[in-house]
């Protein structure tokens, strides 16, 4: 019978969870701010942890900051995880920016703009078959 989850995907959801709370509660660096851990993907061999993660800022340059400051203290992180979760062998973190949230954002904008201007064109457009623009038209259906 096969598991539903792979040891991998469980000790991923559970660093994911950990981070979560790691860098919620105990990273007290101001260069990071509010992060969001989306995902964390750990190889087969439990030796490295991508961590994908997402920050409220747009700017390119300060969202490079934040995961520069992350990275700086990746070994700190990893320690502090480490003491929570029972493994042999506690994954390398490498953090890297998810942009699928900003980018979601950008188009939800980008449909719901679309579908207003496409309302405001078909309510332009009734307007102007209301009102009479040509009173032949009119004669000729009198005749």
């Amino acid at each position: 019978m096969a598991r539903e989850f792979s040891r991998t995907r469980r000790i991923a959801q559970q660093l994911q969870q950990e981070l979560a709370q790691v860098l919620q509660r105990d990273m007290k660096d101001p260069r990071i701010g509010f992060v969001t851990v989306n995902d964390v993907d750990v190889s087969r061999d439990l030796s490295y942890a991508k961590v994908y993660v997402t920050f409220f800022e747009e700017d390119e340059k300060l969202v490079q900051e934040k995961v520069e400051a992350l990275d700086a203290a990746a070994g700190y992180i990893r320690s502090l995880v480490a003491g929570r979760m029972k493994l042999r062998v506690m994954p390398e973190l490498r953090f890297i920016y998810d942009s699928s949230l900003v980018e979601g954002m950008r188009m939800s904008n980008l449909v719901s703009r679309v579908i207003s201007d496409d309302e405001a064109k078909q309510k332009q457009h009734s307007d102007q078959q209301d009102t009479p623009q040509n009173t032949d038209d009119k004669s000729e259906g009198e005749e």
